[in-house]
């Protein structure tokens, strides 16, 4: 089965509404919806500034060869180590790559769905 995560355009107010949403469905016993990751984001220019091209091309390079080193990340996308480095902590504080019990990086994500909304 895919391990999704959703990427989206929330403001604080809208998060917290979703929860009162969802909170009030559980208190009227209605069937709980399939629990979905998701990621949210003040504003676009936030979001694109997590999720760069060079940060994205990571990503993809962890889900494909598996957990990795910073050090062995680095040498495989042929990029500087301070700058690879700089990119993990940016990624595993908005919680797209994680560390193993093994302390190597880990993209468990199949697929990174960005949905932004036109209209309020």
């Amino acid at each position: 089965m895919d391990k999704n995560i959703r990427v989206e355009i929330r403001d604080a107010e809208d998060s917290a509404q979703e929860f009162v949403k969802a909170w009030r469905r559980a208190e009227a016993g209605e069937p709980v919806e399939e629990p979905v990751e998701r990621l949210y984001f003040q504003d676009l220019g936030v979001l694109l500034q997590a999720l760069t091209p060079r940060r994205l091309e990571l990503l993809r390079r962890l889900h494909d060869d598996g957990p990795e080193s910073v050090r062995a990340l680095a040498k495989k996308l042929s990029r500087d180590y301070k700058n690879v480095y700089n990119d993990v902590q940016a990624l595993e504080r908005v919680g797209l790559i994680i560390r193993t019990a093994d302390k190597r990086l880990s993209a468990p994500w199949d697929r990174v769905i960005a949905e932004i909304r036109l209209a309020a």
